[in-house]
This record gives C-alpha cells, sequence and structure tokens, in this order.
C-alpha cells in the first residue's frame, strides 16, 4: 500500500460529489453532480430534497472516482452536508416524509412565534443559534402541529449525513457538529438540551451523538454493490460542512476565517463563549467545532452578492467577458476613496447609495461597495470578539471572494490584522478527510 486514501461524499446545496483525498491532504480524483430542490409532494408550495436522487448522484460520482485511484489504498470513507435538514425514519432505513429543505418556508411562522413554546431569549441561552427559519427545532414543531402521527411512528429524526450513513453501513448516528445546528442543543454541554425537547413537547429520537472521526459503522454487503467501495472500510462521522471548511482552513484557536462567496460568513475557533440578549439581537450563531471544547461563534451578511447587482447593473457591456472581475478591480483600484457611501441592511437585504453626481462613476460605486463590506467584516469581528472573549491576530480568508486582491486589501486596512489567503479552495472536504485519518 502506497498511500492511504479517504473518499468524502460532500452533499452540497448546488453540488453533490465525491472525492478521494490522501493522507498528505492531496486530492486525487473527484466527480460532481448539480443539486437541486424538489417541490414537496405532500405539502402545496414545499421544498425538499429528493434522497433517492442524491444517493443515485453519489453512488455514480463514487464509481467514477473509484476508476481513478487504487481500491486497495481506501482505509475509510465519511458523508458531510449543509445544516440543519433531516426526516424522521424507521431504523430500517424507511423515511416517513422526505427531507424538508432548509430553503422551504413553511417553517418561517414557526420561528416567528417561537415563543407559544419557549421564551426566545431562553432558547438563544442555552442553544447559542439565532433565529433562523429553517432551524431543526421549527421542522419538529412543524411535525408536531401538522403531522404527529410521522413523529410517533418513527425511530430516528436523521440528519442528511446520518441519512447516507444508513446507506452505506445500516447504522445512524448523529454527528455533533450537525446536532449543533438545530437550535435544540446545550452549549455548556454538547449534546441535546433535555430543556428544550420538554418545552417543546417532543421525546429526543435523535441518533446516537458521537464525536466527528468515530467510526459509525463498516460498507456493507449493499453498499459495496452499489458504490464499488469494499465490503469492511470504516464508515467515519462527520457532519456540517462550515465546521470542516473552518477546520480544513487551517484555523488555530483564537483564530477567524472568513468565507466569502455570496454570502460572508465569519467564524471564529474559541473555547470561551457566552450568550445574551445584545449577541441574539446582533445575529451572532454558535455551533459546536469539529474538535469538542471549541466553539465557532459566527455571523453572515450578503456579499459578494451585492457585487454581482452591480456587475449586472453597471457592467453589462462587458458582462460576458472572462476578465470581468479583473476588469472590476483595475478600474476600482484607480477610482477615488470616500467619495460615496453606502449603508447597506444585511438583515433586510437593502440599502441606500448616497453621495452621486452627474460624474459619478460605476467603479466609484464599486469601490464604496467593497470598503462598505470590508467595513462590516470590522464591525462583526469586533463582535465576536466580544461573545468569544479573544482578540484576534489574523483573518484567514477563503472562498470566491478571496481572489479579490483589491477587497482583501481594503479588508486589512479597516481590520488592522494581516489577513491571510490560503491555496488550498477545497477546504470543506479536506477538513473532513483530515478528522478521518484522525480518527481511523
Amino acid at each position: 500500500m502506497n498511500q492511504k486514501i479517504v473518499i468524502v461524499l460532500d452533499c452540497g446545496a448546488t453540488n453533490v460529489r465525491a472525492v478521494a483525498i490522501n493522507e498528505k491532504g492531496n486530492i486525487l480524483a473527484q466527480k460532481s453532480y448539480s443539486n437541486n430542490t424538489q417541490p414537496d409532494p405532500h405539502f402545496p408550495g414545499g421544498l425538499i430534497w429528493d434522497v433517492d436522487v442524491i444517493w443515485s448522484k453519489l453512488v455514480k460520482a463514487t464509481k467514477q472516482v473509484l476508476n481513478l485511484i487504487n481500491k486497495a489504498e481506501i482505509i475509510g470513507i465519511t458523508i458531510t452536508s449543509f445544516g440543519v435538514d433531516g426526516a424522521p425514519m424507521k431504523k430500517s432505513g424507511e423515511m416517513l416524509y422526505p427531507v424538508i429543505s432548509w430553503a422551504c418556508q413553511r417553517t418561517a411562522p414557526i420561528m416567528g412565534n417561537i415563543e407559544k413554546y419557549i421564551p426566545l431569549e431562553k432558547l438563544y441561552e442555552i442553544s447559542g443559534v439565532n433565529t433562523f427559519s429553517f432551524n431543526t427545532i421549527n421542522k419538529i414543531i412543524w411535525f408536531k402541529e401538522n403531522k404527529p402521527e410521522i413523529l410517533d411512528q418513527m425511530d430516528h429524526f436523521a440528519f442528511m449525513p446520518s441519512v447516507f450513513t444508513h446507506k452505506l453501513c445500516g447504522e445512524f448516528a448523529t454527528d455533533t457538529t450537525m446536532a449543533g445546528t438545530s437550535m435544540m442543543t446545550d452549549i455548556k454541554t454538547r449534546n441535546f438540551s433535555e430543556e428544550i425537547l420538554e418545552t417543546i413537547g417532543v421525546q429526543n429520537k435523535f441518533p446516537q451523538l458521537v464525536e466527528p472521526g468515530e467510526m459509525v459503522g463498516k460498507i456493507n454487503g449493499k453498499a459495496s454493490v452499489e458504490t464499488g467501495i469494499p465490503a469492511g472500510i470504516p464508515v467515519v462521522a462527520t457532519g456540517h460542512d462550515t465546521q470542516f471548511a473552518v477546520f480544513g482552513s487551517g484555523a488555530k484557536e483564537n483564530e477567524v476565517v472568513l468565507s466569502s462567496g455570496t454570502w460572508e460568513i465569519l467564524m471564529a475557533r474559541t473555547a470561551n463563549i457566552k450568550t445574551s440578549k445584545e449577541l441574539l439581537n446582533q445575529g451572532v450563531t454558535i455551533e459546536f467545532d469539529a474538535i469538542p471544547g471549541l466553539y465557532n461563534p459566527g455571523l453572515q451578511w450578503l456579499g459578494s452578492g451585492i457585487l454581482e447587482w452591480i456587475r449586472n447593473t453597471f457592467y453589462t457591456a462587458e458582462s460576458n467577458q472572462k476578465d470581468i472581475y479583473d476588469l472590476m478591480v483595475r478600474e476600482a483600484e484607480k477610482a477615488s476613496s470616500g467619495k460615496l457611501n453606502i449603508e447597506l441592511d444585511f438583515l433586510n437585504d437593502n440599502g441606500i447609495l448616497s453621495g452621486l453626481g452627474i460624474h459619478t462613476k460605476r467603479e466609484e460605486i464599486y469601490r464604496a461597495a467593497l470598503e462598505t463590506l470590508a467595513k462590516k467584516t470590522k464591525d462583526s469581528l469586533q463582535i465576536l470578539e466580544k461573545a468569544g472573549g479573544f482578540t484576534a491576530e489574523s483573518v484567514i480568508v477563503v472562498g470566491g471572494g478571496s481572489k479579490n486582491i483589491l477587497w482583501n486589501q481594503l479588508r486589512e486596512k479597516e481590520l488592522d490584522i494581516p489577513v491571510k489567503i490560503i491555496d488550498q479552495k477545497e477546504t470543506t472536504v479536506l477538513g473532513a478527510a483530515q478528522i478521518a485519518f484522525m480518527g481511523l
């Protein structure tokens, strides 16, 4: 055996893929297919994830990856995915209702009226998770209010990674990083909160709680035939893709990672955390780090989505150019600073652009947006430092927005600390593979 390989199955909202990674962190092969939500056949206007369709794509991708590597070198497989989503299931693997997507709006009224079950401040104090309408707690309550017979019949509520883990080895497990997205855990115990469960009136039917890196089971005969992965290969727990992206970035304790894409997600790794009404109102959400004893307080806001609006509005003539972003940056580098003022309401996706004149140029608008976003990063970092009781010495930037040199310079100017850019783009699958190797 020349090297050791872990297969990472990565189920994202836009793509699902299989990736083969060796112990040095090198991606040896990967194959991906598009992913998208489907209409809920049981609920008009609802959106679901079709697990059978996703599984068929993962199987196809895995077979193609295996054709490019030596299967004898595989020592483990793991699954990572987006948070909060899952399904009510029987022990046999029978799904009692499709996976309700985080994009479905049926749970928004539940989050808006959560205080009929538990005071919002109390819920945040225990869980540390902010008021996102897609939180798992809202889906559980939706079943309680609309389909209580499903809660009675189910043996487990399985998060997405666990759904696929069962297909691989016949076992269910709940990774702590997935549990931490549910708004049903206790940040002090790194476990589900009996107080929250009792208050909303449901039983704890989540599968056994495991830490990232723990072995859940081994590839069974059926999964081996379907995927081509040799029977007996260990199936290792990983979970929420955000946590493994932070881990895979190389961030250490008290370091901060900015995932810069359509949305900017700023997360820290810290051992000290607290909750308060102020942090709740500021939008801070706290999740369990991939390593026990650490937490990931985070904030998110619209990022490149704003810059895309500027591109589509002011750069229409050049919108099809391959180097359109380079053009926008080159122009903005020469633009004057401080002429325009942009005020953005990040929670409600609107804002005000002031200071316009008949001689205003498009690059001045673009630069002003970059400056406003850089200031938002600074403000958010200060909130996270207060929440985690630490002082950041640098910020690691990953994602598509990390390629914008001017944006990074403006961030560094605002933050007054180094902004680090890493070459590794695949931080989620790298982090999941690293945890799997550690566990194995």
